[in-house]
């Protein structure tokens, strides 16, 4: 039988049309699953956190922001408003199957570890915490705050924190304090040492025990007398006394260290870094610790040990 192939090239353009409608149509389909799956509940998230937010269509970024309106407080005289950087925000993001936070709170000292404390039980990593002004007061520190995995989950998270430092707001968050003077101090050190296992030396009223760790800077090697040191001092008697120091953290140790040391009721004061382009990476945290000796050197050996070495 003899074929038409002037009808066959004549269906060819219609055959071109309709595949390649189809191919779009499949392609539709897959752009509008991968949309559903990269779109986050905005409603779900303003509800879990307690606060309002905005989308950035852009980046597919959902803010969400608390103004720290309750504060009066000035830095070197000037009045300090929300917009002059007295806001704590959240901002989530989708990764893949999972979803990301980051975030910033904005925090008087006597709110910092129970806000800290608040992050952390909740499944929140704690990334920094420094000052972002001089001459304010009352005295504000900015902590960040990071995590990633289901949405809901970790918006109640930061829920749990927006929650915290409202509950700590107008001076009912923590304040440790001890009347301590470093010419009166009679604690034993024998008995830090057999809790650390570290010796140290006693000088001018104060007991100080350091342990050093390495890095590299341009390929060289620096250590403990460096500054890479995790280090402890001690003042008062066995009964009570101060703590302070200064922990040298690998960032893989940073979220055990900082659970830790909450854990034991020892205040963190601040986390950053003290160099730059080191291998591998050196994050310092600040404590201070009021107690009985035997327990603030047992605090300070449980997070040690969190930590290899």
């Amino acid at each position: 039988m003899k074929r038409d192939f002037s009808r066959t090239r004549a269906y060819r353009p219609l055959m071109g049309m309709l595949i390649t409608l189809a191919c779009l149509g499949f392609t539709g389909m897959v752009t509008l699953s991968m949309a559903a799956q990269s779109r986050l509940d905005t409603a779900t998230i303003e509800q879990l956190t307690g606060a309002k937010g905005d989308l950035s269509e852009k980046e597919g970024v959902f803010k969400v922001s608390v103004p720290r309106s309750d504060l009066q407080m000035t830095a070197a005289g000037v009045k300090m408003t929300p917009p002059l950087g007295l806001t704590s925000w959240a901002a989530f993001q989708k990764a893949g199957e999972q979803t990301m936070v980051m975030g910033d709170m904005v925090l008087l000292e006597d709110q910092v570890n129970p806000v800290m404390s608040a992050a952390l039980e909740s499944g929140l990593a704690v990334t920094a915490l420094h000052n972002h002004f001089f001459w304010d007061a009352p005295k504000v520190m900015f902590m960040h705050i990071g995590g990633m995995g289901e949405e809901a989950k970790l918006a109640g998270a930061v829920g749990k924190v927006f929650g915290t430092i409202k509950e700590t707001s107008g001076g009912h968050g923590v304040v440790p304090h001890a009347e301590l003077d470093p010419a009166q101090t009679s604690l034993d050190p024998q008995k830090i040492e057999a809790v650390l296992g570290v010796q140290g030396q006693l000088a001018n009223g104060v007991y100080k025990v350091t342990i050093g760790r390495t890095t590299k800077m341009d390929g060289h090697e620096v250590g403990n007398v460096m500054g890479v040191n995790t280090w402890a001092a001690f003042v008062g008697s066995d009964d009570k006394a101060v703590v302070d120091g200064d922990f040298a953290m690998f960032e893989d140790e940073v979220q055990a260290v900082l659970k830790t040391l909450r854990g034991a009721g020892i205040n963190i004061v601040a986390i950053h870094n003290h160099m730059l382009m080191e291998s591998p990476r050196v994050v310092f945290l600040h404590y201070w610790g009021v107690g009985a000796t035997r327990q603030l050197a047992q605090g300070l050996k449980a997070a040690l040990d969190t930590q290899r070495r």
